[in-house]
């Protein structure tokens, strides 16, 4: 493992969370309900953030695991490091920051994470710390508009007051206002293609998963794989990693 075992992971204020996450995330977004957020340190150097808070719509998400209550869940939404980390930080990171969640909110008895095999991965650092994955779906819902902005449709119909839309219609030259999905798509959005992957972390092993576990082969077989935003099947990377 190296030097990722010097790694310090320690809870940071939002506002250093967020400045990071906007710079090294490849969104370049925040989730404006991440409540809990850690700092990845080497040599004194934030390096990683890893932010947790409460799912978008909770309802869906709490039947997964059984028994749980409203507040014995975290999502784990945003996930950012730099190039300047070795080999195996992130896993090792994650690892942490369960431990600390395991003796400071040790009422959090799972964790979820969304894995986006349109514009990013597959979730291998998931894989790697042990989750299970639980869901594999085409994810239609990002939208690509002419002048390359990328926006979920969910953020649109919802959230459509927050300054990211206003930066998208002043970047089409138009009126900041509510539209539907179809009135996006007439000015010229389009649906991008890809895969979104569910993957569940059981921090109280009483708890049982109420869906099916999915094996990892399931991400090849529905040609889900990417890595670092290129599509790569999961047995070509184990080529690659014997070759090398």
């Amino acid at each position: 493992m190296g030097r990722a075992k010097e790694i310090i992971v320690k809870v940071i204020p939002s506002k250093i969370a967020n400045e990071f996450v906007k710079k090294h995330h490849y969104s370049g977004k925040v989730v404006n309900n991440s409540s809990l957020h850690f700092g990845c340190f080497l040599d004194n150097s934030l390096h990683g953030v890893m932010s947790y808070g409460s799912p978008l719509d909770k309802r869906k998400v709490l039947p997964l695991v059984q028994p749980c209550l409203w507040n014995e869940m975290l999502e784990l939404n945003r996930m950012a490091f730099d190039e300047c980390l070795p080999k195996y930080s992130e896993s090792r990171c994650i690892a942490i920051s369960i431990k600390l969640l395991k003796k400071n909110a040790p009422h959090i008895k799972w964790v979820l994470s969304f894995s986006d095999a349109t514009q990013c991965g597959d979730g291998v650092i998931y894989r790697a710390s042990g989750f299970k994955l639980t869901g594999l779906s085409e994810n239609k819902s990002l939208l690509i508009f002419p002048c390359g902005i990328i926006i979920s449709e969910i953020t649109l119909r919802v959230n459509f007051v927050l300054p990211q839309i206003k930066h998208l219609c002043k970047k089409m030259g138009l009126e900041h206002k509510y539209r539907t999905t179809t009135d996006w798509l007439k000015l010229g959005a389009k649906r991008m293609r890809g895969f979104q992957l569910r993957y569940i972390y059981l921090i109280d092993k009483t708890c049982k998963i109420s869906v099916p576990i999915l094996p990892f082969s399931k991400i090849d077989e529905m040609g889900a794989g990417m890595y670092k935003g290129k599509k790569i099947t999961l047995q070509e990377r184990k080529l690659q990693a014997v070759e090398a």
